[in-house]
């Protein structure tokens, strides 16, 4: 996998064991991120990959990708490391599940290129404004309410 730039990490205890949280990852990940983008967003983005493809409903595996992310690497019920590119940004997203007392902590880290004066006023837009900060927060509560 490509080495990235860091951006942030945030950090989710959830309670429940990581057989259960994986799930909770699993869905809330088809529900959030594989949503059908709006016509003409694929395109006008570059989305990289550009469509869903996979079971995610049952399992997740190498290669099994949401619009703008593939996965890269897998080991369940440990570690899903997402990657994908659009126009403005080559990218990862990295969750790692760790048992703790009662529970699962998520990990969710964020690694990205923006290339480019184009790349700097998305990556302005995007994690100055705290937009990427707000969207991942709620990735992970909404992990902890589907467990």
């Amino acid at each position: 996998m490509e080495r990235l730039p860091y951006i942030d990490e945030h950090s989710a205890d959830v309670p429940a064991g990581a057989p259960r949280t994986w799930e909770a990852l699993r869905s809330v990940l088809r529900g959030e991120l594989g949503a059908t983008p709006p016509p003409g967003f694929v395109s006008a983005m570059g989305l990289e990959p550009p469509d869903r493809r996979g079971n995610w409903a049952a399992l997740i595996e190498i290669g099994s990708t949401l619009p703008g992310f593939e996965v890269r690497e897998l080991r369940e019920h440990e570690h899903l490391a997402l990657v994908g590119r659009h126009r403005f940004s080559r990218y990862a997203l990295v969750f790692d599940l760790d048992e703790v007392e009662g529970g699962t902590r998520v990990r969710a880290q964020t690694r990205a290129a923006f290339p480019g004066l184009l790349g700097r006023v998305y990556r302005a837009l995007v994690i100055g404004s705290r937009m990427h900060h707000l969207v991942v927060r709620r990735l992970l509560r909404r992990v902890a309410e589907r467990v």
